[in-house]
């Protein structure tokens, strides 16, 4: 019985739904591939919310190289559209920089605009966008912003609120900082060499290399920070999956879909702290790289991006019911239906006064062996002669009626 109640439990569509999971986090650590040259890959994000400056900016474009980790800090308005979006984006990136061959960003309405993916389409650049609720995929930015938005905090408590006069600076320190998965500070990744602040004025007078000599140190420089980059990330990833495990889906699995349900907002549709935790079940239409999957969702929910983390879904347990053929009743008017003979299970004799008479036991049709009968061998051998094709060694004897009739 506690086996039973234990599997009816865990099967339970209102438990699966409603109960938190005290597992580990689902889904291993997946890193992105690491860049091959500087300025070849890169990452967006944009930082709102801040205080409007004498300039009327009020939003922060923050643009990261995820080989050298450098960056720039471009302040913008909220209001900008796409074309003056994409004026800034070749005075500030192209310029200096040319085009990368690859984005990787959330899914602001910034960067998933039609005008944003046929201008990146026409400079042959691929555009990544972060899975739903999944805001690790464009981790490297993120900390980036962190560190910019520490930096104008500093300097907005010194310099007054105007943040804008103090973002060059930060970005000048930024990419001038020791980077430790690097070994190395971010202008020296770059361009080959520290910079040249008063601060190392004395330290700055080796012999710079030229020629041939500087391109072969520029490329053993990349293929030593491409190394090192190796080794943090290798070391990020061990860390991450003592926290997590592997989880995977096949392609038609139903499972429930993580809303999170928070006092205030609304979520996929639900609203309020009391709401069920997990919604669903929904059907993978795809498996998108590792960790993430394709939802086959409802149409009141189209307007809801259909790809999630492994660690926003949960296996739906329960076995889908079966649902076995209707089979055609004929009912008599007083609610009888005729019987039909499947097997003999036994046979026997039935001893009176004065006779023996030879009796089955007859499987019936629509029931079970616990419901057999025992019917007259001779009735049987009249109307269906084909029970007895595997009995050969028995007499026939006086036929009757046929089949029985039953109440239902």
């Amino acid at each position: 019985m506690k086996m039973d109640v234990t599997h009816h439990v865990a099967q339970c569509d209102v438990c699966q739904r409603v109960k938190a999971d005290h597992q580990r986090s689902t889904g291993l650590l997946q890193p992105l591939p690491i860049p091959t040259w500087k300025w070849d890959e890169i990452g967006m994000d944009f930082v709102t919310g801040l205080p409007k400056t004498k300039k009327g900016n009020d939003a922060i474009w923050v643009i990261v190289d995820r080989l050298t980790k450098t960056a720039h800090f471009i302040p913008v308005k909220t209001t900008y559209g796409g074309a003056k979006l994409a004026q800034l984006y070749i005075d500030n990136v192209m310029r200096l920089h040319g085009a990368p061959s690859r984005i990787v960003s959330d899914r602001g309405t910034q960067f998933t605009s039609r005008f944003r993916r046929s201008l990146q389409k026409a400079l042959g650049t691929n555009l990544d966008f972060s899975s739903a609720y999944h805001p690790q995929t464009d981790g490297q930015t993120e900390r980036v912003n962190q560190v910019m938005e520490d930096m104008l905090r500093a300097c907005v408590l010194t310099y007054g609120k105007d943040w804008e006069s103090s973002l060059p600076y930060a970005e000048f320190s930024y990419n001038n900082g020791y980077q430790a998965s690097l070994g190395m500070a971010l202008f020296e990744s770059l361009y080959g060499r520290k910079c040249r602040t008063p601060l190392i004025w004395a330290e700055d007078k080796e012999q710079v290399p030229t020629g041939p000599a500087l391109l072969k140190e520029a490329e053993e420089k990349i293929e030593e920070i491409r190394e090192r980059l190796k080794i943090a990330q290798t070391k990020q990833k061990s860390y991450a999956d003592r926290r997590r495990r592997e989880l995977s889906f096949e392609l038609g699995d139903l499972v429930y879909l993580k809303v999170s349900p928070i006092r205030g907002t609304r979520r996929f549709q639900v609203k309020g702290k009391l709401a069920p935790r997990y919604i669903g079940p929904y059907k993978i239409e795809e498996r998108v790289g590792k960790v993430a999957h394709k939802l086959q969702l409802p149409e009141s929910m189209s307007d809801i991006h259909n790809v999630f983390h492994v660690s926003q879904l949960k296996k739906y347990l329960k076995e889908p019911a079966r649902r076995a053929e209707l089979e055609a009743l004929d009912l008599q008017p007083d609610l009888r239906y005729k019987e039909v003979p499947i097997k003999i299970l036994d046979t026997g004799v039935k001893k009176t006064r004065s006779s023996a008479i030879k009796i089955c036991e007859v499987l019936w049709s629509r029931h079970g062996e616990e419901e057999s009968t025992w019917e007259r061998e001779d009735v049987l051998r009249e109307e269906h002669p084909h029970l007895f094709e595997a009995r050969p060694n028995l007499e026939d004897e006086i036929p009757s009626k046929w089949g029985r009739f039953v109440t239902s």
